[in-house]
């Protein structure tokens, strides 16, 4: 399951599908803006929302967070969104089946550790909003360099 709702419904929502999710992954994309000031980053005192619903959903749910950085936009349309998604958790095997969902919709998956790391992706978006909106461009996407492709993972 992927889960992207708006940050003030996250806890929620975690709570409420708790009964189902025993044995399975939860993708968490959300991410904690706080409206109006969405282009300043604005950290939670009780964390990252993927490490607040693994918190909440305990051992028997795999929690990976993925797809921070890549506007809903870019993932409408029949084509490969232009950017990387950065992919956490502390399960490598669940890192791994993102990173091939994320293969699938954008230019690459990678690999960014555990779940803890989440928090730098869910900072960045709301820096790529600022950019956004200072250089009038419909979505900035983050491209990690460096990296041959197969070395992505």
């Amino acid at each position: 399951m992927v889960l992207c709702v708006p940050y003030a419904n996250h806890d929620a929502i975690v709570a409420d599908i708790k009964p189902v999710m025993a044995g399975k992954i939860l993708v968490d994309a959300v991410v904690p803006l706080v409206p109006p000031k969405v282009s300043v980053v604005q950290l939670p005192a009780a964390g990252s929302p993927a490490l607040v619903a693994q918190r909440t959903l305990g051992a028997e749910v795999r929690v990976a967070a993925a797809f921070h950085n890549v506007g809903a936009k870019k993932l409408h349309g029949g084509e490969k969104a232009d950017c990387d998604v950065l992919v956490f958790s502390d399960d490598p095997a669940v890192r791994a089946q993102v990173i091939a969902l994320a293969d699938a919709v954008a230019t690459r998956g990678v690999d960014g550790g555990v779940l803890a790391n989440s928090v730098a992706a869910e900072a960045l978006t709301s820096v790529l909003i600022a950019i956004n909106r200072r250089y009038k461009i419909p979505g900035a996407g983050i491209r990690i360099t460096g990296l041959p492709a197969a070395d992505a993972r």
